[in-house]
């Protein structure tokens, strides 16, 4: 992530957890780097950030994938693990008391949920069926008037994979939301939630 659109999400985060609606909640936190952003948040709006992986890496994370990264393979296992790294980056940037790390798997963590949430970060896988999975199971806890923000938003297919868009055009066309181009910046498109209509 680039540290424009971080900031553009510490921004957002702040700005959902003062208004009290809820907790913030963050999907793919892979190694940490958006979660010191939305921590930051959630500390200075004396909330939580709540972030949800299952640490074994996306599709585009694995094995002769373009963003494969072999440091994070467990030897042991064989798989990957991105765990231990996000938990010393959530330990060095001193949040551990703000953030709250849920290791599971999206849909079944979003059956059982049921904490309304005023911010929701979507950065988990980017095939269609995983993203919109994280969409249908975890926008529906957003409360009105909170925010959703989808990552790597690329309305030219050239640009990157279409998934993130194809979310964030549902959701404007659902009427439930409205796009929030103040809090949005490059590849990070935020939403605001107006209505029921999902």
């Amino acid at each position: 992530m680039p540290h424009d659109e971080g900031l553009a999400l510490y921004h957002a985060g702040t700005s959902a957890g003062l208004t009290g609606l809820g907790p913030l909640l963050e999907i793919g936190s892979y190694c940490g780097k958006s979660a010191v952003y939305l921590g930051s948040a959630a500390r200075n709006s004396a909330t939580l950030l709540f972030t949800l992986d299952h640490h074994r890496g996306s599709e585009e994370n694995q094995s002769g994938w373009e963003h494969h990264d072999p440091s994070l393979v467990d030897s042991r296992t064989g798989r990957m693990d991105t765990l231990p790294v996000f938990r010393r980056t959530i330990e060095d940037a001193g949040l551990e008391d703000v953030v709250v790390a849920v290791v599971g798997d999206s849909p079944t963590v979003a059956r059982h949920w049921h904490t309304q949430l005023s911010f929701l970060f979507i950065d988990g896988g980017h095939g269609l069926a995983a993203a919109f999975a994280d969409y249908t199971g975890w926008v529906p806890h957003v409360a009105l008037g909170g925010l959703v923000a989808i990552h790597d938003v690329f309305p030219d297919p050239a640009d990157g994979g279409r998934a993130p868009f194809e979310l964030w055009s549902r959701a404007v066309v659902s009427g439930g939301f409205v796009p929030d181009e103040a809090e949005s910046c490059g590849s990070l498109r935020v939403l605001r939630r107006v209505s029921d209509r999902l």
